[in-house]
């Protein structure tokens, strides 16, 4: 027993909660489940990894680059508050959980290998569940895993036993694989049949814009049919556009922090400090602008070399292992199929969503201000405006970006406040931990365990309300219900009738 815990407890810290090798793993057996050569079975499982840890360098590149500015922000405007942020909101977690709860320091590493194993169950049994899908996005999985034994800790007070640290788990398996199951209409929309779903921190806000987008504006006006005059052309251009955009937005803000600032290495406490002796302020600003292009283009290409594999092997799974599923990966695997204009037209948005309901915390004093986190304000937003343009164009792409942002702000201050986050300095931050999950926490503070309870039968029923929405079963599980398929069912359905008649 000891031995095979600590094989499993392996598994968990070197492959589990790292998603390169995870998702280099599963291509692995996918190839070899499809009788592949090993050359070949080698060959994908290193493409896979490789471009996993490049969308990870790229997204580390990204936070890197950004966050010294938020940090500099803070210090102008005397800004003490939580930040809106998965990795902030991990550690702010983790924190409140060993002061007050330290027999549970280890509840949340329990609750992902629990709530992995629930995953694989409600897919096995998919012809009762509906679900298809398996999260597979490790890293995102320890983020919502201690935000959930937060909440489950501090606002079910029956649940502070070893039977709470299993119901955490059926509360995050539940969660991973019916919000990632609805994302794959959506999904197969936006990539043309690409095989997979998203697994990370936007699944409920991907549904509801696949859903409300086309009701705000008109799909085939999207930002890359946009009509440019020609001098502005070179925009469709996706390393130019990034990067003009970037330098403007950074530009204003580093303008206005100055180099004092940016060159004070006890404001700059992350990323590297502006060196007045090295470089000029002007080119390091258009550097720093430059820089975020960088890291956008190869987070692209990592994308498009990770998916590409994880896209064919899962066949070998879904054939031999779990038929019918998909795999739910990183949302960032969604931005090489919409436009990169929308990408950055949702950061842009969603920011101004966040820094205008910042403001105005601060005009009606608020006891809990926020500072913006780059992940939620990058990922999320790009998410919701590519999604939304796909369905609605440019005009549901700005809308709903910007209203993510102020919701991400405003249900954020209320989390830190309801969760007691405020001495310990951050919240998660992402959309889908704004809504649904703060309705939820407070659910679990008024109801206790029926509560709880509520919530899980909430997502049982999910999954059974869009099979039955679903033209078919066998568009349901091929994810054709509202994407590929739809065409094809209708004029089926047309064909039927006129026989009928």
């Amino acid at each position: 027993m000891d031995a095979f815990m600590i094989i499993l407890e392996w598994f968990s810290k070197n492959i589990l909660q790292n998603p390169a090798f995870f998702v280099g793993l599963l291509v692995f057996i996918g190839y070899a489940l499809l009788k592949k050569p090993a050359h070949e079975v080698f060959s994908g499982f290193v493409k896979a990894t490789v471009g996993y840890l490049i969308l990870n360098v790229a997204s580390g590149g990204l936070v890197n680059t950004f966050r010294p500015i938020l940090a500099a922000l803070n210090y102008k405007f005397n800004i003490g508050a939580a930040v809106i942020d998965p990795y902030f909101g991990l550690t702010a977690a983790n924190e409140s959980i060993a002061k007050q709860f330290p027999d549970f320091i280890g509840a949340a590493t329990t609750a992902i290998l629990i709530g992995f194993g629930v995953n694989i169950v409600l897919v096995m049994f998919r012809k009762i569940t509906k679900v298809r899908t398996l999260f597979i996005t490790g890293h995102i999985m320890v983020q919502q895993a201690a935000t959930l034994s937060l909440m489950v800790l501090l606002l079910v007070p029956e649940f502070r036993s070893p039977s709470g640290i299993v119901a955490i788990g059926i509360l995050c398996g539940l969660y991973w694989a019916v919000s990632s199951n609805m994302t794959v209409e959506a999904t197969q929309t936006l990539t043309g049949g690409g095989g997979f779903a998203i697994g990370h921190q936007q699944q409920f806000a991907i549904w509801f814009v696949d859903k409300v987008a086309g009701k705000i504006g008109n799909e085939e006006e999207n930002l890359d049919n946009i009509r440019l005059p020609k001098f502005l052309s070179i925009f469709h251009d996706t390393v130019v556009a990034s990067a003009t955009l970037m330098l403007v937005f950074f530009g204003a803000i580093l303008a206005v922090l100055g180099p004092d600032i940016m060159s004070n290495p006890q404001v700059i406490t992350s990323g590297i400090p502006y060196n007045p002796e090295a470089q000029s302020y002007f080119m390091y600003v258009i550097q720093t602008a430059f820089t975020f292009s960088v890291y956008l283009f190869i987070l692209m290409q990592g994308v498009r070399m990770f998916v590409t594999e994880l896209t064919n092997a899962f066949q070998g799974i879904s054939q031999k292992l779990l038929p019918g599923s998909f795999p739910a990966v990183d949302v960032a695997a969604s931005f090489g199929f919409g436009s990169p204009n929308a990408v950055l037209s949702g950061f842009v948005f969603g920011l101004i969503g966040q820094l205008l309901m910042i403001g105005l915390l601060i005009v009606f004093g608020s006891p809990i201000l926020i500072i913006t986190g780059f992940v939620p304000v990058f990922f999320d937003n790009a998410a919701i405006a590519v999604y939304a343009d796909k369905r609605g164009g440019w005009k549901a792409a700005l809308v709903l970006s910007f209203i993510s942002g102020l919701l991400q702000v405003s249900v954020g201050a209320l989390a830190v406040a309801l969760l007691k986050l405020q001495a310990f300095g951050g919240y998660h931050g992402n959309i889908d931990f704004e809504l649904p999950w703060v309705p939820f926490a407070y659910i679990f503070q008024k109801l206790g365990v029926w509560g709880y309870v509520i919530v899980c039968l909430f997502f049982l029923v999910i999954p059974q309300l869009q099979y039955r929405k679903a033209r078919s079963k066998e568009a349901y599980y091929a994810g054709q219900v509202q994407a590929l398929g739809e065409d094809k069912f209708s004029k089926k359905e047309t064909d039927e009738e006129k026989n009928i008649c």
